[in-house]
């Protein structure tokens, strides 16, 4: 059980969208680009609840896909470039975009665990 009560209230969703601790907010989250820390540096908090699964790249793909596939039409509808100029905007476009929110994606989704005290769900049998 998480003890909430010695740190001060911290909107923990936001702290792990930008990388660090949902409980106190001063430690990373994160060793690397995506890879999880054991625990936090600064109040020691064990980052093994922490399950986000495929939940940020099922979001990724639904906003960069929407945002791309909008832009594509609107290029295509407008000017009916060669396939080659859709080729070289568009690949690398979406391969960085993804890349900038998959890792904030990670953190809230972290962060919403954290909050809601989220655990795997279990059957009675």
């Amino acid at each position: 059980m998480q003890n909430h009560s010695q740190f001060p209230p911290l909107n923990s969703a936001l702290a792990a969208m930008k990388g660090h601790c949902p409980r106190c907010g001063e430690g990373k989250l994160f060793h690397g680009f995506l890879d999880l820390r054991a625990e936090c540096d600064a109040c020691e908090l064990p980052y093994q609840f922490a399950d986000s699964g495929d939940g940020p790249a099922v979001f990724v793909i639904m906003i960069v896909g929407f945002v791309i596939v909008a832009l594509v039409l609107w290029l295509e509808l407008s000017y009916q470039p060669p396939i080659w100029v859709h080729m070289v905007i568009w690949l690398p476009l979406t391969t960085v975009l993804a890349a900038a929110i998959l890792r904030p994606l990670k953190g809230l989704m972290i962060g919403l665990q954290y909050k809601h005290n989220a655990k795997e769900g279990k059957l009675d049998v």
